[in-house]
C-alpha cells in the first residue's frame, strides 16, 4: 500500500527525471531508500551520451551490491519514476534488492511512445515480476504517472528521438 513517505520518494524520482531530461537524457529517475527510511543513492538515466545502460536503476543495484550488506539490501526499497525494464529489474534480482514503487508502468510507456510514433525499444517491455517473480512491486499510480507521461512527450518533442534507454 502506498503511502505518504511513498509519494514523497516518487516525488523526488519524477524532479530526478526532469534533471534528466534537462540534461539531454530520456527522463527516469531513481531513488534508493534504505530500512531506516534514509536516502542510500539516488540518480537519474545518464545515457545521452551513447551508453543504453546507464539507467538509474542499474546504477542502484551496482552501487548497493558494492556499499551495502545483502540483509541491508532485501529490506531497501527502489522508488522510480518509471518501472524498471528488464536488464534493471534483472540487476535489481541479481543483488538482491527488495521492494520496487513505481509511478509509471512499462505498459504505459509503450503505449505513450506508440502514440508519440517513437521507435519501439531495443528490449521487450516486460513487467518486473516477469523478470524477478516474487519481488514485492507496486504501481503504477495515476496521478504521477501523468506527470512521467508529460515528461516524455517534452524529451521526444524536443529531441524527436526513438531512443527509450
Amino acid at each position: 500500500m502506498i503511502n505518504e513517505t511513498d509519494i514523497k520518494h516518487l516525488d523526488r524520482c519524477i524532479e530526478l527525471a526532469t534533471m534528466a531530461l534537462e540534461s539531454g537524457n530520456p527522463p527516469f529517475g531513481s531513488v534508493l531508500v534504505d530500512q531506516t527510511g534514509a536516502v542510500r543513492y539516488e540518480g537519474h538515466n545518464e545515457t545521452a551520451g551513447g551508453d543504453g545502460t546507464r539507467h538509474p536503476e542499474f546504477a542502484i543495484a551496482r552501487w548497493a551490491a558494492a556499499h551495502m550488506t545483502p540483509e541491508e539490501r532485501a529490506a531497501a526499497t527502489v522508488y522510480t519514476s518509471g518501472e524498471h525494464c528488464p536488464m534493471c529489474a534483472a540487476a535489481h534480482g541479481w543483488v538482491g534488492l527488495g521492494r520496487i514503487v513505481y509511478a509509471s508502468s512499462s505498459e504505459q510507456l509503450s503505449t505513450w511512445l506508440d502514440e508519440m510514433h517513437a521507435e519501439p525499444s531495443p528490449v521487450a517491455t516486460l513487467p518486473i515480476n516477469q523478470v524477478v517473480p516474487g519481488v514485492p512491486a507496486e504501481g503504477p499510480f495515476p496521478v504521477l504517472a501523468e506527470a512521467v507521461r508529460d515528461l516524455h512527450r517534452r524529451f521526444h518533442s524536443e529531441h524527436k528521438t526513438g531512443n527509450r534507454a
